[in-house]
This record gives C-alpha cells, sequence and structure tokens, in this order.
C-alpha cells in the first residue's frame, strides 16, 4: 500500500476516534403516513413523521402543499404529547393530485433536519 494512502487512512481514523460519540447523532425520519412517493386510493385525514430522537415542539414545523404551492395543511401542526418523537398536521379533504410535504425539526441534541418528499392522490373510479 502506498506511504500516502497510510497516512490519509491513519489521519480518518484519528479524526473519528476525536470526535465526541454524538458528533453525528440527528433526528432522522423513521416512518411516516402517507409514506414517500405513495399513490392512495383515499387522501389522508392527517400527516404523521416519527422520528427517531424527541423533537422541540417549538422548532419543529410541518407543511403540505398542493401541485402550485398552495399551502393545503391546516397549520395545526404538533409534537405528539403523548409521543415526542411524532410530528403531525390533520389535512382537509384532499382532491386527486400530487402533494409534497416539507419539514424542518429541532431534535432535542440541536440538530437541525429538513427534508421533503410527494405523495399522490389518485382518481378513484366510480364502483371501486
Amino acid at each position: 500500500m502506498p506511504v500516502i494512502r497510510r497516512i490519509w487512512i491513519w489521519l480518518a481514523v484519528l479524526v473519528m476516534a476525536a470526535l465526541p460519540d454524538g458528533a453525528s447523532a440527528h433526528a432522522f425520519l423513521v416512518k411516516s403516513i402517507p409514506a414517500r412517493r405513495a399513490a392512495l386510493l383515499r387522501p389522508p385525514n392527517r400527516v404523521q413523521l416519527w422520528f427517531n430522537e424527541r423533537l422541540e415542539p417549538a422548532y419543529s414545523t410541518l407543511s403540505v402543499t398542493d401541485a402550485s404551492g398552495r399551502r393545503v395543511d391546516s397549520r395545526e401542526v404538533k409534537v405528539g404529547p403523548e409521543d415526542p418523537k411524532l410530528l403531525s398536521v390533520p389535512l382537509p379533504p384532499l382532491g386527486p393530485g400530487t402533494y409534497t410535504i416539507r419539514f424542518r425539526v429541532l431534535s432535542v441534541d440541536g440538530h437541525v433536519v429538513e427534508s421533503e418528499y410527494a405523495f399522490t392522490v389518485r382518481y378513484q373510479k366510480t364502483g371501486q
């Protein structure tokens, strides 16, 4: 193995060893209803996002927008009092179309995570 490569490997090992255990910890999404890229025949009545860490309610946001960018959720975003890892917002009846869920959360360890994903409500044929 070339000397330069060995030096880089040892530097990487030393840097990793010097970092505190929680340095790479942050809240990440572990479950969502509706799921990413879901194609639904019936619209959901609420968006629910579960994370691996407790969330700071005052600094956690969630929104749902339609294809034109218009916000369609109730704006009553909350971190579940019985489950501090759950972020949710009620939805009005949604028509067919593609919707985008955007969230920004602050976990109790101080890390901010932002992301978004889409789901689709499909046309439901009558008689089904």
